[in-house]
């Protein structure tokens, strides 16, 4: 058995080869890397810009932050990007400009920050949580979402290549008349597309945090696995359900417009979707953002869940299996 077992996953890995998965691993891995490391950290984002517009001309005093504008349409038009905020003077009367963002509570940052510019407000100190850079909290973001975005897309699309490239060589029907078990065809496949998750997940995190990806590695790899297991079982569900590549793809386009999309515009435009809530891949999404910012593998409620839906999937994974062989 240990020996049928080995040579399914020598079998597997050559067909990984063969196929420069891969490669496309460490292409991915040297463009994420790259893009970090010399672009995105680099860009300059300031705080919201707040304009002034003061018709009796009494702008003495004021922050310079604030950049001056010479009538309202002019700060009506710098305000409508949704970020910017303007100010309107008259006398002692100040009255605010802005357009909404999408989300109440940023917007109510903005007015707080604009109404702290102006002289006269007393803000208060505000307490300093963590002690992580500015461009250590961009590297943790931006980690974050291309690690996430890397297991959707390869997990769910790395296994069932491998089970169409097995049904285009027409060995499917070897397999059913073969002495390995259904769990060690499965297994060979899942071990082989988790370790390499796992290994990119390592060195993509230590490569891009730092010293400070021993914080959080533990828990990453954990989110990791999670995630890579969940998206390569799904993808082997539909590759054995569906007929040819073809509708393979409509399903992954279906899945990354409609279930992954939503899920990076709620997580970080801060638009507020009450029904997210009920989106079980923003909830692994936000898991793997815990694991980056506070170093937490997550509730027990959500490790529970995990581990539940990991083994219906894989469940499920063995029951559609074995239709596959009864038919051929």
């Amino acid at each position: 058995m240990k020996t049928g077992f080995a040579a399914l996953l020598y079998k597997d890995l050559r067909l990984m080869l063969s196929g420069h998965f891969f490669l496309l691993a460490l292409g991915s891995l040297v463009l994420y890397t790259c893009y970090i490391q010399f672009f995105y950290v680099k860009t300059d984002q300031k705080i919201f810009p707040v304009y002034l517009y003061a018709p009796e001309g009494t702008a003495d005093g004021m922050a310079a932050e604030m950049l001056p504008v010479s009538g309202m349409e002019e700060m009506k038009e710098k305000c409508r990007d949704g970020y910017a905020v303007g100010i309107r003077l008259e006398g002692d009367a100040a009255s605010l400009w802005m357009e909404g963002s999408g989300s109440s509570s940023l917007d109510r940052v903005r007015a707080s920050y604009a109404l702290s510019l102006l002289p006269g407000e007393e803000g208060r100190e505000a307490q300093a949580v963590g002690t992580d850079s500015r461009e250590m909290k961009l590297r943790r973001e931006i980690v974050c979402e291309f690690l996430f975005f890397e297991l959707t897309a390869v997990g769910f699309l790395g296994i069932a290549s491998l089970l169409f490239k097995e049904k285009k060589m027409g060995v499917m029907k070897l397999y059913a008349v073969m002495h390995y078990g259904r769990m060690a065809f499965l297994l060979s496949k899942l071990l082989l597309c988790l370790g390499t998750d796992l290994v990119f997940a390592a060195v993509f995190t230590c490569l891009n945090l730092g010293e400070a990806c021993g914080q959080v590695l533990l828990p990453v790899l954990l989110q990791a696995g999670i995630l890579s297991g969940m998206m390569a079982l799904i993808g082997f569900l539909c590759a054995v359900w569906l007929a040819d590549f073809k509708q393979f793809s409509l399903f992954y386009l279906f899945l990354a417009v409609f279930i992954c999309t939503p899920v990076f515009l709620a997580g970080q435009t801060e638009v507020e979707w009450a029904w997210m809530d009920y989106h079980p891949v923003y909830h692994l999404f936000k898991g793997m953002k815990n694991a980056y910012f506070q170093g937490t593998p997550g509730s027990l409620g959500y490790l529970a869940a995990s581990t539940l839906t990991l083994v219906i999937l894989f469940l499920a994974a063995l029951r559609v299996w074995d239709w596959e062989i009864r038919k051929e």
